[in-house]
């Protein structure tokens, strides 16, 4: 009998795109479909930017990575899926890694505020999973910059939490 997986996914989160008109591409999503803006990096934070968009709470349901100028076209940055607990992310960790997968980042990033880890399926695409996206009231408050606390590993994610990003259960 086959070993049970001990984490569930929840849902798919979010779509990275790597585009080449950041601009364009950012105001058909926003113009023509609906989404608004929660987050932009400039070049200083990533080259070529990011717009950070969303659908309903969540942090981002898209996001828009610029600077893809050598693609012919736009391609797939990452998809992630989501995880109800911190637990579950350092579960998939250890479960990828026994079966052999190399974990390309973990941690924390910016902008979201997840804590996450980041992989490649065996065709090369890549693949998150997560745990604690920032999400947007209706008021449409967003995270300040100053709150981002990026973190390199899992553990110094959870030792750091950023405000009012609750832990649920030990790790």
């Amino acid at each position: 009998m086959a070993e049970s997986q001990p984490f569930q996914l929840r849902k798919i989160g979010h779509v990275v795109l790597n585009v080449r008109d950041l601009e364009a591409c950012a105001r058909f999503y926003q113009d023509l479909l609906g989404l608004e803006v929660s987050d932009v990096y400039k070049d200083d934070l990533r080259p070529g930017g990011v717009v950070f968009m969303r659908v309903n709470a969540d942090h981002h349901g898209i996001a828009l990575f610029g600077g893809a100028l050598k693609m012919d076209k736009s391609s797939l940055n990452h998809f992630a899926l989501e995880v109800a607990t911190p637990d579950e992310v350092f579960r998939a960790r250890e479960w990828l890694r026994k079966h052999g997968v190399k974990i390309d980042y973990e941690g924390r990033r910016r902008a979201g505020c997840q804590l996450a880890i980041e992989f490649q399926d065996p065709e090369g695409n890549n693949v998150e999973i997560y745990w604690g996206i920032d999400q947007i009231g209706t008021g449409g408050h967003v995270r300040p910059a100053s709150e981002w606390k990026p973190a390199k590993s899992l553990e110094e994610a959870v030792a750091n939490p950023v405000v009012d990003q609750r832990m649920p259960g030990k790790i």
